[in-house]
């Protein structure tokens, strides 16, 4: 039986019809790397309902996403260990492939959405899996785990990972709570509770 799939609680405001300020956050979101053929859907379009707070999610995440000193493989993966942990829908369509394509295995991606350890998975993403897994879990993070992901990444990449990991959070929570769903003709990946 196909997942059932909740209503958005909040409608995609249509182009046309967005005022001065909505525009603007489109403007900017078109303006930065993600490129000028970003339409208003999944966080961007609850963050139109809010564009000042959207203004400054929409930049933290272009940083988050572009500009960190943790590498695109590194990055997508946390990514992916986050959409598991909080099933956001949207969030695991829109990065499972950017994940495949940043070098993380298809075999990986599959057993991170079965909820199964990547046993498959680099050693460094092994190192990004307990981490994130583990501050999920304790809320803390142990001096191994924080030792393995800082010699991967340094000083300044720890702080971004951490903020990686927390930017998407954010984003998984926004989707979750509004109900942002990939497109009607895409699978999900999970389960929607009853």
């Amino acid at each position: 039986m196909p997942a059932k799939r909740p209503a958005p609680r909040l409608a995609v405001p249509e182009e046309s019809g967005m005022d001065a300020a909505q525009r603007a956050l489109m403007k900017s979101i078109r303006s930065g790397p993600r490129g000028k053929s970003v339409t208003p859907r999944g966080p961007f379009a609850v963050w139109l309902h809010a564009p000042q707070f959207g203004q400054l999610a929409q930049a933290l995440g272009g940083h988050c996403r572009y500009k960190t000193a943790v590498p695109p493989r590194l990055s997508e993966f946390a990514i992916l260990c986050t959409a598991r942990l909080w099933r956001a829908q949207y969030e695991w369509f829109a990065h499972a492939p950017i994940a495949e394509k940043a070098g993380v295995k298809p075999k990986t991606i599959a057993d991170l959405r079965a909820g199964r350890l990547p046993k498959s998975a680099a050693k460094d993403e092994r190192a990004i899996y307990d981490f994130v897994h583990e501050l999920y879990k304790k809320k803390r993070v142990s001096d191994r785990n924080y030792k393995r992901v800082h010699a991967l990444l340094g000083d300044a990449g720890t702080v971004e990972f951490v903020g990686i990991v927390g930017y998407y959070a954010m984003v998984a929570m926004t989707l979750n709570v509004f109900g942002m769903l990939p497109p009607a003709a895409e699978k999900l990946a999970f389960s929607e509770p009853k």
